[in-house]
């Protein structure tokens, strides 16, 4: 029976600090403060992750979150979908076009194109915050880590880097410490994957920050009450970011919890 409880506390313990991530980076106060447009100011005939929606955040005074894709020549491409078709009404995959494509690509039958990411740093040139989300895809994670990095680097502003994949969170810690990381997560469990189920439970609790030491964890704004976030803020101390908030109401609320609110549809 003592064996038993001894074995039970242990694995609790070792839960506990398997969900820590880094703490007490001072940098994550340049984030703090701004409110986070999802995918830019979007909505009325601006489409998300297009130069006009960034634009629409950065005059309005909004950080951005935005997402990233590798290109087939290298370079890289800000797109939410792999898939071409939801966004564009054409089929394809974003990691097969290059460059020179980009500019027959409309988004939603509006006048902008899929923009590059060096286009959307030098819009921003440093006036708010910027989240960069890498989506890899196909085993791409390591190039696009080394992209993502090269024109960061030589980007003056205040931005951090975010993914779903533990692999590019991981490079980061790796490579490029001194730049702000977050996990992004959410409840995979009750959402068709193709992805292995001992993954996604990790995923879902936060299990291998031990591993990437995100600074935060940014987790869907729907599935956040879960013990393993509870416990990454009260205990450690962690910053949370709740994404996608979509009223009024539920930015409020999350705002008072000292979560950073990821936006859209609305304006706080």
């Amino acid at each position: 029976m003592h064996i038993a409880v001894l074995v039970i506390v242990l694995i609790f313990v070792l839960y506990l600090f398997a969900v820590r991530g880094r703490v007490g980076n001072g940098d994550l106060a340049k984030l703090r403060g701004f409110d986070y447009a999802h995918r830019g100011l979007h909505g009325n005939g601006v489409c998300e992750n297009s130069l006009t929606a960034f634009r629409l955040a950065k005059e309005n005074g909004f950080g951005v979150e935005l997402d990233v894709h590798l290109l087939k020549d290298g370079n890289l491409a800000v797109i939410h979908d792999s898939d071409l078709t939801r966004i564009t009404g054409k089929s394809g995959k974003i990691e097969d076009l290059e460059t020179a494509d980009l500019k027959n690509y409309y988004l939603s039958n509006t006048g902008d194109t899929i923009p590059l990411f060096q286009d959307v740093l030098e819009l921003f040139d440093g006036a708010v915050p910027l989240i960069v989300e890498l989506k890899a895809v196909n085993g791409n994670h390591k190039m696009l880590c080394e992209k993502v990095n090269a024109l960061l680097e030589n980007y003056n502003g205040v931005y951090c880097v975010e993914s779903f994949d533990p692999r590019c969170v991981y490079w980061f810690k790796k490579n490029k410490p001194q730049i702000l990381r977050g996990q992004l997560a959410e409840n995979s469990l009750k959402r068709k994957s193709k992805v292995n189920v001992i993954i996604r439970f990790l995923m879902t609790n936060n299990l291998l920050n031990f591993l990437t030491k995100p600074d935060f964890v940014a987790y869907r704004f729907e599935d956040r009450k879960n013990l393993s976030n509870k416990i990454c803020q009260k205990m450690w101390k962690m910053q949370m970011v709740a994404w996608t908030v979509r009223t009024k109401e539920d930015h409020d609320n999350i705002k008072a919890k000292n979560w950073i609110s990821i936006f859209e549809y609305f304006i706080p």
